[in-house]
């Protein structure tokens, strides 16, 4: 585990460094990194936006969405490759837990690759989720 990494709430966090640790991440390829007022968006609106840095530098982030009384929903979790498999991600999450309060039922969508870390690490699956899909502007 990594012991010299900061992990703080960062609700201004620069859409730049957002965007560059996505990518680092591979979670760039499921997030629509190229619309930067989306990008944008997804940052401002957040309710908790936790980042994870050492000497300084972005290595991971959470980014959420909670009422803070009942349920808060993990939208982005990001680790830069490179720092994986050290704790990073776990810190996150329990990190945005406890900014969002333990009392909310922490909910995550795993993107495929990541389908049997979740469980490793506590968390628990649910039977079913229903989406429809967001339409990007055409041009931003």
């Amino acid at each position: 585990m990594m012991l010299d990494v900061a992990y703080t709430v960062e609700p201004q966090l620069a859409v730049d460094e957002f965007i560059d640790v996505l990518v680092r991440s591979t979670l760039g390829q499921r997030r629509p990194i190229a619309h930067r007022q989306t990008m944008e968006g997804m940052l401002r609106h957040a309710d908790v936006i936790i980042a994870a840095r050492k000497n300084g530098r972005l290595i991971g982030v959470s980014r959420a969405i909670t009422d803070f009384s009942y349920c808060t929903y993990l939208s982005d979790l990001a680790v830069d490759s490179a720092c994986q498999r050290q704790g990073i991600g776990r810190r996150l999450i329990e990190e945005t837990h406890a900014a969002a309060g333990r009392h909310t039922t922490l909910i995550l969508l795993s993107a495929p690759a990541a389908m049997t870390y979740y469980p490793h690490i506590g968390l628990q699956p649910h039977p079913s989720c229903w989406t429809i899909p967001g339409q990007l502007p055409a041009t931003e």
